[in-house]
This record gives C-alpha cells, structure tokens and sequence, in this order.
C-alpha cells in the first residue's frame, strides 16, 4: 500500500465484565460435583464422534486449512545484509538472476522502477513515473515489467533492458498494490482480502479467492512473490508475510519477521517504514526480504518457530 506507517493500528478487544464468584452453598456443593462427574464421560464421547466424522481431504488436512496451521509458522535467520536505498519507499521487489534486483518505489513524485544491485544497493537504471501516480507492486513475465499504482486501475509495462514505458494497461481489481507471476499469469492484490488471477494479455481476472484465517479475513495484502506454487504476501502494517495457495487461497502458513524493524529502530534508523518487499532467486533458493526507506535488505532462511497460539498469531498477523 502506498500510505504505510511505522505506528501499528491500535487493537481493539472486546472486554468482558467481571463478576466477583460468589461462594457455592455447602447444600449444594455434593450436588454439583455430581454433575460435574456425570458431564465428563458425555464431553469426551461427543468430541470422539466430532473427530471421527471431521472432514479432510486428500493431502490429510482438515477441510478448515487453519486448524493445524500451528505447523506451518515460521521464523527466520538472517544469512546476509546488503545495502539498501534508505530513500527508497518499496513498493515491488524481485531478483532477476547475476545479483540484480528490480524494484519500483512509491510516493507522489518519486515514484519510479530501477534495476539495482544486490551487492552494492546501486541504483544502475532509473526510470521515474509521472507526477500523478503513486507507485505500487512489480513483476517480471518474459522480457516485459509490470507495475501498478496506488488508487487507479492503470498499470504500466516496461522494457526489461532499459526500464522505458512500453504501454499502459487497466487491470480489474479494486485497486493496484501487489504483483506476482508463475511466468504464465499474473497475482494480484488491492489492499483488500482478495488475492486477484489475471490474464496478462487482457488483465481480465479470471478468478479470485479472499483469504482468511481461523474464519477471519486477512486483510490488507500488499507486496506479492511467487515461491514454490506459492503466492508469498506481505501483510501491510505487520511484520508478517501470508503463505498461500494461488490454486483455491487457502492460508498455508505464516513467516514472522519482527526482529528486522525492531533491530534496524533499536539501531538508529527511526525513519524506517514498514516491511515491504519480497524476491526469490530461483536457482540458488536465496529469499530476499526489505522494507520502505530501509537502509538494509537481507537474505534470509526459514526456521521453525517457537510454540505460538492461534491468538497470538492473529495478533501479530491480522490488521
């Protein structure tokens, strides 16, 4: 998205009144252990038919994908840093292979896409957008780029050799905040739930699935990439990416990243945004992460993560 803060939106949860307990009647206390005692053996024999009649499906897991997504939440390791435009406020990020990196940057005036190197943070090709367009997500299909922006539904395409604009386009969505390719269609996202399919030839969309967690919808998908038949997503205003399944947007996973803000803030940089931003180098399995006006971009790998609960995730994850 393009407005991003580094203030977390405030959470509101519904409290609930309290009541002083008051005491049993020793009168009643036989008759309420009793009870007790007879429940028990009917609470376990419904929750043996419940689980025994639970529907799955062919892979083993249950027909609500987040029931055992407990499983799938990662952490990370940082494997290595590398410098970062700190004026760049990503919006798109991918790797192009021989350590080159495409990124587009949002902003009135100052949007742009640049072809960067992941070494050095160079930018070595710029070219800016005009005045009047925020720029959002980036991607690569063959040898074009696409790139839409913030609260239009015009897209633009790019030479991939030399960044020049090669035609605009209109896409369907709501709005243009992520892109993301498996080399045949395009990934969409509007800041919604929705993750969006597209035609690009026609930028029609062809299909659509709003994702959610544990029956709560996951909003404000923002940046996207494409890893291993799966669309990646950050979470705007978290620092969380989504793992999903682009073939019917069930939630595979979780990856929490909170210690990179946190450590760039505890260092100095109080200027950051948000976590934003997300490339794949295919051949050698590298993964990628950065954030808007970070001075650093990391490689990192993927750890199991220490035990979370489904709230503590939610809170983390959902805006």
């Amino acid at each position: 998205m393009a407005t991003g803060s580094s203030s977390y939106k405030k959470r509101h949860t519904k409290q609930r009144s309290m009541h002083p307990h008051l005491p049993i009647p020793a009168s009643r206390q036989f008759v309420t252990r009793r009870r007790i005692l007879m429940t028990i053996p009917l609470a376990l024999f419904s929750a043996a038919i419940f689980l025994f009649f639970m529907p799955f499906n062919g892979s083993g897991r249950s027909s609500d994908s987040s029931l055992d997504l407990l499983s799938t939440i990662n952490e990370i390791e940082v494997v290595a840093e590398f410098p970062h435009d700190p004026n760049a406020f990503t919006q798109g990020l991918l790797y192009a292979g021989e350590d080159t990196l495409f990124e587009s940057t949002g902003l009135y005036g100052q949007s742009s896409v640049r072809k960067v190197s992941l070494r050095t943070g160079k930018v070595e090709v710029i070219e800016k957008m005009g005045d009047k367009y925020f720029g959002e997500g980036l991607t690569l299909l063959g040898e074009s780029l696409f790139q839409v922006a913030w609260l239009t539904t015009t897209g633009f395409t790019y030479d991939l050799r030399n960044l020049t604009k090669v035609k605009p386009f209109k896409h369907h969505m709501k709005d243009g905040w992520g892109l993301a390719t498996d080399g045949k269609v395009l990934f969409g996202s509007d800041g919604t739930s929705t993750l969006y399919r597209m035609d690009p030839r026609t930028m029609k969309v062809t299909d659509k699935h709003v994702i959610k967690y544990n029956g709560l919808e996951v909003r404000y998908l923002n940046e996207l990439e494409y890893i291993n038949n799966e669309v990646w997503a950050n979470v705007w205003q978290s620092d969380c990416i989504a793992r999903i399944s682009p073939k019917d947007g069930s939630l595979l996973g979780w990856i929490l990243l909170p210690e990179l803000r946190q450590g760039l803030l505890q260092s100095g940089h109080g200027g950051i945004d948000v976590l934003n931003g997300i490339a794949w180098d295919s051949d050698k399995k590298r993964l990628f992460v950065t954030g808007k006006l970070w001075p650093k971009l990391y490689e990192i790998k993927l750890k199991p993560a220490a035990a979370k609960s489904e709230r503590q995730i939610a809170r983390q994850c959902l805006i």
